[in-house]
């Protein structure tokens, strides 16, 4: 069972991406990054309802994956999702309308900021039980096989899920049915606040896959470009019918599990050893280093997306919001 798993280590030689390519991913994860800081700071003000779990860190597991989905692919994510939801498309003005309670949110405000959802883009639900949201892409995948649909269904979730029952009856019943899904789970070295050594005895988590006899692939997850090598792979075997894949993406949150976690369970020096290898400082040396865009193309992007993104949220402010009696409309 040997072929079935393997770590993927990244071949310059191999890379042909276009300069538009490595644009496309320095502003994904740029937006990301702003978003999520922006969400920060509205949380501090006490603008936002609920908890607020910022993915700080993990921008290039997002971008990497969903460059290569189409807007009619879906994606379930998990109440870190947001920068799935923007690398998937997700208007950020629409999801600071939701994250502050405006009736012009995704889900007219009715999510917050960790129940996000969205048909038009593909985004099937974004859950806040660990695990829970696997088994609803595995059903979307059913549903691509029996219609014979050109798609794919993506589950992100985190290592944590991966020792939830939901986690192996949605590979089992995936891997039986040869479904077009793409399993990824992001490793950031920490269920809540428990280390994932502590809770799981394999090395990789991407192991687990073997015993449902699935494509399993370790990836640096904090390399955006390999992330999408893997997951372009993955995806067009999905696309072509050669069934699931569980890529495991290795990355690190820099920030708490949620804003006001005290992270007693981690060092400092842990987190400033991972801040030094982060996904856009990693990404920004790459780019000058390749010689593929200089540092005026990078700041000029950087800056643009925080324009935007100020914008957005300057609107969202601004938006209307829900009548009481909406609290009655939506409800099973």
């Amino acid at each position: 069972m040997e072929e079935l798993f393997r770590s993927f280590h990244l071949d310059e030689s191999t890379i042909n991406w276009d300069k538009s390519r490595y644009k496309q991913a320095w502003r994904i994860m740029n937006l990301i990054r702003a978003f999520e800081e922006k969400s920060i700071q509205i949380y501090k003000k006490g603008l936002m309802g609920g908890s607020l779990h910022s993915s700080i860190g993990q921008e290039a597991v997002a971008a990497g994956v969903c460059m290569n989905l189409n807007k009619d692919d879906y994606i379930s994510i998990t109440y870190r999702g947001r920068g799935q939801a923007l690398a998937k498309g997700a208007d950020p003005f629409r999801l600071f309308s939701e994250i502050l309670g405006k009736k012009t949110g995704y889900c007219k405000g009715k999510g917050g900021p960790m129940h996000i959802a969205s048909q038009e883009i593909g985004i099937l639900v974004a859950n806040g039980i660990v695990g829970a949201g696997i088994p609803i892409a595995v059903g979307a995948g059913l549903s691509i096989k029996t219609l014979k649909k050109n798609q794919v269904s993506v589950a992100f979730f985190g290592d944590g899920a991966t020792n939830q029952g939901a986690f192996h009856e949605a590979l089992n019943l995936a891997a039986v049915l040869k479904l077009p899904i793409i399993f990824i789970c992001e490793n950031n070295l920490y269920s809540e606040m428990t280390p994932i050594k502590n809770a799981v005895l394999n090395e990789h988590l991407a192991e687990r896959g073997l015993a449902y006899r699935i494509p399993s692939i370790v990836v640096d997850g904090n390399d955006v470009r390999a992330v999408y090598e893997v997951a372009k792979q993955a995806v067009n075997r999905a696309r072509e019918g050669g069934g699931p894949t569980l890529i495991e993406a290795e990355t690190y949150r820099l920030v708490g599990h949620m804003i006001g976690d005290a992270e007693t369970y981690r060092s400092r020096e842990e987190v400033e050893e991972w801040r030094l290898k982060e996904p856009i400082t990693y990404y920004r040396d790459i780019c000058l280093k390749r010689n593929v865009l200089n540092q005026r193309e990078l700041d000029e992007i950087q800056q643009q997306v925080k324009k935007e993104i100020e914008i957005a949220y300057e609107r969202a402010m601004k938006s209307e919001e829900p009548e009481m009696e909406e609290i009655f409309h939506d409800v099973y």
